[in-house]
């Protein structure tokens, strides 16, 4: 365990410093990072004003999904079975997965990133950009329970701290 004052590599255990003498007996207590639920991070995505997502079926023709995307000006669809969230279908996903091929009449489903991961209408700023950080993801549905309500992109998050910070 290194002591925090003169950082000597002292025994796991050890209540003081064998090198300073410091006390050693809190320093493997986890200590809060300090709040940041008062910053723009603890915004709630709610504050954002995402749109409405645009919803396709998971068997509709993976031409027919680029054209809605293109129609809606939107960059990613949420493919819904009923009312729940089955995958996700993003302009990254028409790039690297069908660029290249004859899709014909082959289904979105094919292509989606199935059960994407998703943040919840209550989740803060700083919640979204560590999934999106972790999962390298641009786009995250939001829900409430299992009922799609946006798409929070990472565009999204950008705009609004640079809007937070004047």
């Amino acid at each position: 365990m290194l002591c925090p004052v003169c950082r000597f590599d002292n025994f796991e255990g050890e209540d003081s410093c064998i090198n300073c003498g410091a006390d050693l007996s809190t320093s493997d207590i986890p200590q809060s990072l300090g709040d940041w639920h008062d910053t723009v991070l603890g915004d709630r995505l709610v504050e954002l004003g995402v749109a409405a997502p645009t919803i396709v079926g998971p068997d509709l023709p993976v031409g027919d999904a680029i054209r809605r995307m293109h129609a809606a000006g939107s960059d990613c669809l949420l493919v819904c079975s009923g009312n729940r969230i089955v995958g996700i279908f993003t302009d990254r996903d028409a790039l690297v997965k069908v660029a290249g091929q004859r899709p014909g009449s082959v289904a979105v489903s094919t292509f989606m990133t199935p059960d994407p991961v998703v943040l919840r209408r209550d989740d803060t700023l700083a919640i979204a950009i560590h999934k999106m950080a972790v999962g390298g993801f641009r786009h995250i549905p939001i829900v409430d329970g299992d009922t799609p309500l946006g798409v929070v992109a990472a565009a999204d998050v950008f705009r609004h701290l640079v809007s937070s910070l004047g």
